[in-house]
């Protein structure tokens, strides 16, 4: 039997300027994909004029979605390393180096570093079974690793 349960899932979210000790986020969202780490093309491929088939590997940035309850305090935190790190008239943007880590309840692990956070929302959007939305904050990373429990 295979199990995957995601219960005891914990990230740490560390910013080099904004949170350098690292925040914690422990409450997910409960109508959207609390974490989500889409794939990631590693191979690029084309066809000569011939119809041969052309393949070269090119390296690409992993894409991380935190998905988390609206007012929060995981909400809140994450609001405010958007904000930090959001371009204003006459205020630069902090540019944090971001890492990331994820606990899993079987002991894995996997660690995002080297990134950037790159969208959020701003405000709270209102759904209409008339509650709050969930909180979805996007993050991209240059290096990605993960350790299995085994």
């Amino acid at each position: 039997m295979i199990e995957v349960s995601a219960t005891g899932l914990a990230l740490v979210v560390k910013a080099s300027k904004t949170f350098p000790s690292g925040i914690l986020i422990t409450a997910f969202a409960d109508d959207a994909d609390p974490l989500d780490l889409p794939p990631t093309e590693i191979v690029k491929t084309g066809v000569d004029i011939n119809g041969n088939l052309l393949s070269w590997s090119a390296p690409a940035p992993q894409t991380v979605t935190i998905n988390v309850p609206a007012g929060s305090e995981e909400d809140q935190n994450l609001a405010i390393l958007l904000d930090a790190n959001t371009a204003k008239r006459g205020r630069r943007a902090a540019g944090d180096n971001i890492t990331m880590v994820a606990s899993y309840g079987n002991g894995s692990t996997t660690t995002a570093r080297n990134g950037r956070i790159t969208n959020g929302s701003r405000g709270s959007s209102v759904a209409g079974a008339g509650r709050l939305k969930s909180k979805q904050y996007t993050f991209v990373f240059q290096d990605f690793d993960f350790t299995r429990n085994r």
